[in-house]
């Protein structure tokens, strides 16, 4: 199979109007990639989209709430009557919802509502997307997903509290391994990464990295060659236990 030129590839990233999201769309943007920057928010995206305009990068502008099955449906459509199809997928969008709940997300203390409003974003987002997604990569013959997931979702070094997220994550690596291993495809990949703690909403001003170094992995899974590897988790490039 020919690989595709990096100018002929779509790519939709989930949570692309901030942080994290915002950088992969400019590092994509920059490889070449037509970029669909996803964002709950109409306003917010065109806003982030104007401002990678200012670097002379071009965004397209999807709205798409990751937690609303109808909107993933609605986003999808839009995508194919536009564009065609999609190469590639970078589940970035996500919810940090622990601090705010019980005892901050305790396991003995944590409330359904907290976790049920995680997971929608967190795992069914990723998940609703991967199966709307998938059919469009294979009729294409190339594919890339990429899940942003954390080093707090490893089962090799799990701790306590922000049980929802936790868990969550570990959900979301579990949905990755179990995608590679039903696309079984050298030509279809998928991976999950952890950004490490970026300074984000999400990560605070204390964090350690910049959203450079946050999403560089994760733009490198998402251009993967195909002999790149698929089902694993990484972060820094380097392969993580699960």
């Amino acid at each position: 199979m020919n690989e595709k030129t990096n100018d002929s590839k779509i790519a939709l990233v989930t949570g692309g109007n901030r942080g994290i999201g915002k950088e992969i769309c400019r590092q994509l943007a920059q490889k070449g990639l037509h970029v669909l920057l996803g964002s709950r928010s109409q306003s917010q995206g065109e806003q982030a989209a104007a401002e990678l305009a200012e670097s002379g990068l071009t965004v397209d502008v999807v709205t798409l709430d990751v937690s609303d099955k109808d909107s993933i449906a609605q986003a999808i459509a839009s995508m194919v009557k536009s564009h065609g199809g999609l190469d590639v997928l970078v589940n970035n969008a996500g919810v940090f919802l622990d601090n705010e709940a019980e005892a901050h997300g305790s396991v003995l203390h944590i409330q359904g509502k907290t976790l049920e409003d995680t997971f929608r974003t967190n795992l069914y987002g990723p998940l609703h997307l991967i199966q709307a997604c998938v059919p469009l990569m294979q009729a294409r013959g190339y594919g890339r997903i990429v899940n942003l997931s954390s080093g707090m979702g490893q089962l090799a070094h799990m701790g306590g509290g922000s049980t929802a997220y936790r868990l969550s994550k570990t959900a979301l690596n579990a949905l990755t391994r179990i995608v590679d291993a039903e696309l079984s495809s050298p030509h279809l990949k998928v991976n999950a990464v952890c950004p490490g703690w970026v300074k984000t909403d999400m990560g605070g001003d204390n964090a350690t990295r910049d959203v450079a170094q946050g999403a560089d992995t994760a733009v490198w899974l998402a251009t993967l060659a195909e002999d790149g590897p698929s089902g694993q988790f990484f972060r820094d490039r380097q392969v993580l236990d699960w």
